[in-house]
C-alpha cells in the first residue's frame, strides 16, 4: 500500500499572512508536487486567484491550475462534510501525482473539526496530518485587535486563572494556537523587540505543549523544510492539543462576524482609496479587507490588504487580456453595512 499523503494545516487569524506564506512556499518548493486547498470566507476567491498568480502550479490542458482548489461555502470546521470530504477524495485519486497538500483554513477555523475529518475511513488509510502551523500577526495581537486592551486583558488572566469571559474571537485564537506543531510569529518587522517579546510571551502561555516559535518579517520567505515534514500524525495526537469546544456537540461561531464583498467596473488612485478604506475602518468594525483594485494607466493589478488599520499594497500581476479590469474587494467584520461600504467607495473621483 503507498504511502500516506502527508497534509499540512496551516491556520491562523483574519489578516496573519496565511496566503502569503503558501504563495513564498510555492514558489521555493525544492520540486516538491504540492497541492493548495484554500478555504475562503466569502464568495470572492480572492485567495485562491492570489496563489495562481504566483505562476507556479502546472497548467494541464484539461484541468488548468487544478493544484489549487478553493472551498467558498463558509467556514471548513463547519462545511467538513458536505465541502472538505468530496473535494479531499478527489485530491487523493491524484496521490502518485503530489507529495503533499497544504490546507489554508479561513481565519475563522477552528482546526480540531477539520483533522478529525482525518479519521474518516475514506481518508484515514491516504492522508495524514503531517503537521499544523499556526501563524500569529505580531503586530496585530500588540496592538489589541483580539483585545481592547491587550495588557488589561492579560493583568485580569493572570489574577484569575478562571476567568471564563473571553471573547469568542479569543477563544478562537487561543484554539488555534492548541493545535498548533509550530507557531510563527509574523510580521515582527512592524513592532520593536520589546513588544515581540511582550506578544511571545502572551503565545507560550497558550501553548498546552512544548511548540516551537518562530519569528518572522513581512520579507522573509521561510525554509519548505522548516514548514513540512512533521510527521506529527496529528490526527491520532488530538487529545493533547485540548481546545475550548472539546465537550461541545456543535461548536457556534459569532454570527456577527460577516463577509462582503464589493464588485465595481472602475479604477481607483490607491492613495485615495487607501485613505477611504482607512475612514470606513474607524468607523466600522472591520477586521480585514483584501481584494484586487484596478489603477487607472496602470497594467498590473494592484492587490489591497488590511488588518485593522494597517493597509499594505503590492502589484502581483499584469491585468490578462480577456479579463475585466475590476475592483473587487472583501471586507470581513462585525455587523457590516454593505451600502455605506460600497457608497463611500462609489462616490470617491475616478
Amino acid at each position: 500500500m503507498a504511502a500516506k499523503i502527508p497534509v499540512t494545516v496551516i491556520t491562523g487569524f483574519l489578516g496573519s499572512g496565511k496566503t502569503t506564506l503558501i504563495r513564498n512556499l510555492l514558489q521555493n518548493n525544492q520540486g516538491r508536487r504540492i497541492a493548495v486547498l484554500v478555504n475562503e470566507f466569502g464568495e470572492l476567491g480572492i485567495d485562491g486567484d492570489l496563489l495562481r498568480s504566483c505562476q507556479v502550479c502546472p497548467e494541464d490542458e484539461e484541468e488548468p491550475q487544478s493544484n489549487i482548489v478553493e472551498l467558498t461555502n463558509g467556514c471548513l470546521c463547519c462545511t467538513v462534510q458536505e465541502e472538505f470530504l468530496p473535494t479531499m477524495l478527489e485530491l487523493l485519486k491524484r496521490r502518485d501525482s503530489l507529495d503533499c497538500i497544504l490546507i489554508e483554513t479561513s481565519g475563522l477555523a477552528l482546526p480540531k473539526p477539520l483533522i478529525k475529518a482525518f479519521r474518516w475511513h475514506e481518508i484515514r488509510n491516504a492522508a495524514t496530518v503531517d503537521g499544523v502551523i499556526t501563524i500569529v500577526d505580531c503586530e496585530a495581537v500588540s496592538s489589541g485587535t483580539l483585545a481592547s486592551d491587550l495588557q488589561a486583558v492579560e493583568a485580569q488572566r493572570q489574577a484569575d486563572p478562571n476567568l471564563d469571559h473571553e471573547t469568542p474571537l479569543q477563544e478562537l485564537f487561543e484554539d488555534q494556537l492548541a493545535c498548533a506543531d509550530l507557531v510563527i510569529l509574523n510580521k515582527t518587522d512592524l513592532v520593536n523587540e520589546d513588544i515581540q517579546a511582550q506578544v511571545k510571551a502572551l503565545v507560550q502561555r497558550e501553548l498546552p505543549r512544548s511548540v516551537k516559535i518562530v519569528s518572522n518579517g513581512r520579507s522573509q520567505a521561510l525554509d519548505s523544510d522548516l514548514l513540512l515534514g512533521f510527521n506529527a500524525a496529528v490526527e491520532d495526537d488530538l487529545e493533547a492539543r485540548p481546545s475550548h469546544h472539546d465537550f461541545e456537540e456543535d461548536h457556534e461561531h459569532d454570527d456577527q462576524i460577516v463577509s462582503t464583498h464589493v464588485v465595481l467596473n472602475r479604477a481607483f488612485d490607491p492613495s485615495q482609496l487607501k485613505a477611504q478604506l482607512e475612514t470606513l475602518v474607524q468607523q466600522q468594525e472591520i477586521y480585514r479587507v483584501k481584494g484586487f483594485v484596478a489603477v487607472p494607466n496602470k497594467s498590473m493589478r494592484l492587490v489591497m490588504q488590511g488588518v485593522g488599520s494597517r493597509f499594505e499594497q503590492f502589484y502581483d500581476r499584469p491585468w490578462q487580456p480577456e479579463e475585466a479590469r475590476q475592483t473587487r474587494l472583501v471586507f470581513i467584520g462585525r455587523d457590516l453595512s454593505h451600502e455605506a461600504i460600497e457608497s463611500q467607495l462609489v462616490a470617491l473621483p475616478a
